[in-house]
């Protein structure tokens, strides 16, 4: 059951029509491949085709049908669900759902359903080989995002976000959607094209935990297909496979009877229904219907347990109570029982996550109850212990299972926790009308798979409201939920150890068999917490000054304490208030010329709690509230953040405002944050990705500490008093700006303000500048790094130094212009012509909040053997690009996506609040954000060529590649002349 909603303001609508109007030049034209084959002006008319429009997905349900969705089901068995919904304003959500994934495979099979999608993309019936991709380019849909598919174990879905959508262009999209369907173009070319693009897919998978997840599923789902069945199949299939095996797939399992098309979008639903029966309604299958495969049931004959030991993860305990996954008509009483059991499980989360603040066994538990690929119903829990003691972790966490199951919680508790989903549920009736049509649709998608129905936000809080009405939630009730969830048909266990231990298994039984009776303690008592336990601060203050910025226009007001703010009245997402508050300078507030602890602020800080009151009594004060304590470092501020509500966004301020001005500085959050990245240390030596992850930013800043990963050492040597030394004197220093953007009365958000930011003490000023921001110097060899992981995975980078600041906007955003055509072309020559690698990136990087610091980077998940390749390549294309000028419709293909994406993003808040915040200190940032549309049509050709001749220097270009251990010794004998890959030391 899912709640849905619609609607939104537009304050960029004229965007659109700016967006598909780019000029074209006339000696360009004929570059441009056509999107589809002309349909004759004089076609027959198609027969009528009946259309029964009776809510078949409801059929067997009590639960009254959502009336804003419209079904219809053809004679030939496809069917449609179409709706009305314009957030954001233009776009239009199309899904194609085929009930086919990797569970519907042979065992010669394995891996050709992810296959046929990636073939389906590539060329079909309408579109030439690679031109869907283009088509949907000039239409303003983004690759990889607005267009793409996914295929699991159960289904196989291909996705389109159509922005500035149109009849015709809706049209045109069905019918290439259509003729995927039917008819891929499953030939040697396409397969000689995607097998390697596929099997790269598969490399670049990290190594450790594909193999965590495989073990899991043989270990939990043994003697059931799913043990055995991973979407992404096997090497030895994926190379076997020829466009007769394949096409057979694609017979046997692609057919109406098993396709279901979703539209929930900015468009008449008549109109998008005739539109799904003129272009599918003539699909056929290709004889009979198969039936399902039998995914079996979870086996008792199995083992129960099973260990591993993979270095690079965590010690980890991963438990199963499995029962059989059964259909189920999706009725009142049973979304009402299911309820029941979130509630319970919720009971046991909140306790662990209590007793791992308080410093336990363990870093993180959990449980959770989930269908699974619609083969198992399970009861899951996942324990990482401190350290490496996961026997003493698991039995703790048995212990407040067995005492869950053993002792019924009190009214308070379920009450408590009840709010919670009160207060979530009313939350979604409130914003109905701003909930995305792209979510949505998805969630159709995902009520199909586990075969349930939608509800409307109102449906779903009423089935709530008379559950608790009958007296559904009860302490009995929830002694009984968890009893049945933690007793199911089969258990099983799967453990990983950081290193192989020959006594693991045995271990492991004892520890699940072991009396935990004793180890359960007290349970912590919920207290009764508000706002009056929350510190005072003080006398609200006076504006001093008040302003109209911007367009759209906001307001500016300064206080007599310093304090500045900026407010957006702006009720187009009902029930939704976005808050940010600014403080303080960010990373150039930390030193610059030695390493700090500021790196366990994101997870500590706020966790520490504010005067008296630690995370959990700030957890009570909440409870049944939509508030939040977000924190981040920016380049030039540091932030907190949160997403609330009308009604709640006042007493969210007093709590940021209380979080600076009687920060609580307890020890357990930095024990905690300093276990959790101890947890993870090995883990990013293990693979390409987490080499990156640990020393690229901290590279291309030249080894500047305030950006790198902090070593082993300094990890270990974190302690509670270091960590208030740093941040004491930052929660207290620097300029504030709060920005307060959404569903708010302009007067009484600024009294809201006035109360809790407005109340503090003037605030002493930090006027350093910071250390400047340094990009490395060019290398004529790439910096070397090496990894532990798989031997087949490697990764390269690419960067060039640009720049910073909020003055050239304009500069800005012909950077993002020029990265996106440097990535289109990437991604066509590196993955699509050589298949050497499933996602190469590039991006433009520009820090707004610094005077520099900005680069062109491009990275390359690869072979070893493919590193030199990137390298040339990438400065092939830098090259061209400095050279040559893009074409007019590489360029429309370009800006367009973009373009249309500001519009969609546009008509929300947070779009403004991203583009506009700081704007009370730095006012250029306001004054670019009302030049959007200006600088992005103005750029030309000729534009983007001067700016690669800037900066796509091959005298400025700085390089890295991350190459298994074994592969490091011979990397240079594979690189070509003037491109050295042998090792070299960083900087």
């Amino acid at each position: 059951m899912y709640s849905y909603s619609r609607a939104l303001a537009k304050p960029l609508v004229a965007l659109l029509l700016v967006s598909v109007s780019l000029p074209l030049p006339a000696q360009q034209r004929a570059r441009r491949a056509p999107a589809a084959p002309a349909r004759p002006t004089a076609a027959a008319p198609a027969p009528a085709i009946r259309v029964d429009t009776s809510p078949w997905l409801f059929k067997g349900s009590d639960i009254p049908p959502d009336p804003e969705w419209h079904f219809g089901a053809l004679p030939t068995g496809l069917r449609y669900a179409v709706r009305k919904n314009g957030v954001p304003p233009g776009q239009v959500a199309v899904r194609v759902r085929i009930d086919a994934g990797s569970l519907y495979e042979s065992d010669a099979e394995q891996g050709f359903a992810h296959l046929i999608e990636h073939l389906s993309f590539r060329g079909s019936r309408y579109v030439p080989d690679g031109e869907a991709k283009r088509v949907w380019q000039r239409f303003g849909a983004t690759f990889g995002s607005d267009s793409n598919a996914s295929t699991t174990p159960t289904q196989t879905v291909y996705k389109l976000d159509l922005p500035g959508a149109t009849d015709v262009k809706l049209d045109e999209s069905l019918k290439i959607f259509a003729g995927m369907m039917a008819e891929p173009a499953i030939t040697d070319a396409g397969l000689a094209a995607e097998r390697p693009a596929v099997l790269a897919e598969q490399r670049e998978a990290p190594g450790a935990q594909v193999r965590y997840g495989d073990a899991i599923r043989q270990t939990f789902f043994a003697g059931q297909p799913l043990a055995e069945r991973s979407p992404i199949g096997t090497i030895k299939t994926l190379e076997a496979a020829t466009p007769a095996t394949v096409q057979a797939f694609h017979d046997k399992w692609y057919r109406p009877a098993r396709a279901v098309v979703i539209i929930s979008g900015d468009i008449d639903p008549d109109v998008a229904a005739k539109l799904v029966v003129k272009n599918f309604g003539t699909w056929t299958g290709k004889g009979a219907d198969p039936a399902d495969p039998d995914f079996g049931k979870p086996d008792p004959k199995a083992p129960a347990t099973k260990t591993i030991a993979e270095p690079s993860l965590p010690p980890v305990v991963a438990t199963a109570a499995l029962r059989p996954w059964e259909y189920r008509d999706d009725t009142i009483i049973f979304n009402q029982k299911r309820l029941v059991d979130f509630l319970a499980i919720r009971l046991i989360n909140r306790r662990l996550e209590s007793r791992a603040r308080a410093g336990g066994s363990f870093l993180q538990a959990s449980v959770s109850l989930d269908d699974v690929s619609r083969s198992a119903n399970g009861t899951f829990t996942n324990v990482i212990p401190i350290g490496d003691d996961w026997e003493a972790a698991l039995k703790d966490v048995r212990a407040v299972v067995a005492d869950a199951m053993a002792t019924p919680p009190t009214q308070a508790e379920v009450d408590r926790e009840l709010a919670e989903f009160d207060a979530a549920m009313k939350n979604d009736v409130d914003t109905a009308r701003v909930e995305a049509g792209a979510k949505q649709a998805d969630d159709m998608v995902n009520a199909l798979d586990i075969r349930e129905t939608v509800a409307g936000p109102k449906t779903s809080y009423d089935i709530l409201q008379d559950a608790r009405a009958k007296g559904m939630f009860t302490p009995a009730a929830m002694i009984e939920s968890t009893n049945r969830l933690f007793k199911g048909d089969v258990q099983r266990a799967l453990l990983n150890t950081r290193t192989p231990d020959a006594s693991a298994a045995t271990k492991l039984a004892a520890a699940l068999t072991a009396d935990v009776s004793k180890l359960a303690g007290k349970r912590a008592e919920q207290r009764s917490v508000d706002f009056s336990k929350v510190p005072k601060l003080g006398t609200p203050g006076q504006a001093t000054a008040r302003a109209t910025v911007g367009d759209p226009p906001m307001e500016q007001v300064t206080f007599a304490n310093g304090v500045r703010a900026l407010i957006y009245a702006n009720p187009s997402e009902t029930g939704r208030v976005y808050l940010r508050v600014r403080f303080g300078r960010g990373y150039q507030a930390l030193p610059g010329d030695r390493p700090t602890p500021a790196w366990a602020g994101e997870t500590a800080l706020i966790a520490s709690g504010i005067g008296t009151l630690d995370q959990g009594a700030l957890d009570s004060l909440t409870t049944g509230r939509r508030m939040g304590l977000d924190f981040d470092i920016g380049d030039d501020a540091f932030l907190l953040g949160a997403q609330t509500t009308p009604s709640d966004y006042a007493d969210n301020l007093t709590l940021m405002a209380a979080k600076l001005a009687a920060p609580r500085w307890d020890a357990a959050p930095v024990a905690r944050a300093r276990a959790a990245m101890l947890t993870g240390y090995a883990g990013l030596n293990s693979s390409p990705d987490g080499v990156l992850a640990r020393d690229l930013e901290g590279l291309l800043r030249d080894g500047d500490p305030r950006w790198g990963m902090p070593t082993l050492a300094q990890i270990q040597a974190l302690n509670a008093r270091d960590f208030k030394k740093l941040w004491q004197p930052l929660l207290a220093t620097g300029p504030i700006e709060v920005d307060v953007f959404g569903d708010v009365k302009g007067d009484e958000a600024i009294a809201a303000i006035a109360k809790s930011f407005g109340a503090l003490k003037p605030r002493r000023a930090d006027e350093g500048t910071g250390a400047p921001v340094r990009f490395p110097a060019h290398n004529v060899t790439p910096v070397m790094r090496t990894h532990d992981g798989d031997d087949n995975q490697a990764a390269a980078v690419i960067a060039w130094p640009t720049g910073g600041g909020s003055a050239d906007h304009a500069e800005q955003r012909r950077l993002d212009v020029l990265a996106a055509v440097f990535a289109d072309r990437l991604f066509d020559r590196l993955r699509s012509v050589a298949g050497a690698s499933y996602s190469p990136t590039a991006q433009s990087q520009w820090p707004v909040g610094l005077p520099g610091g900005g680069r062109l980077i491009a990275v390359g998940k690869v072979a070893p053997d493919k590193v030199p390749l990137f390298f040339q390549l990438s400065r092939e294309i830098a090259a061209e690009l400095v050279s040559t000028p893009i074409s007019a419709d590489e360029l429309r293909r370009t800006i367009v996506p973009m373009l249309q994406y500001m519009a969609r993003a546009s008509s929300g808040n947070q779009f403004w609040l991203i583009q506009t915040s700081g704007g009370t200190f730095d006012p250029k940032r306001i004054e670019a954000s009302q030049s959007l549309i200006g600088d992005m049509t103005g750029i030309t050709p000729e534009a983007l060529q001067a700016s690669a001749a800037k900066y796509l220097r091959p005298d400025k270009d700085w390089t890295m590649a991350v190459v298994p251990k074994a592969a490091a010794g011979g990397a240079g004998a594979a690189t070509p002349a003037g491109s050295p890959l042998q090792a070299a030391p960083a900087k």
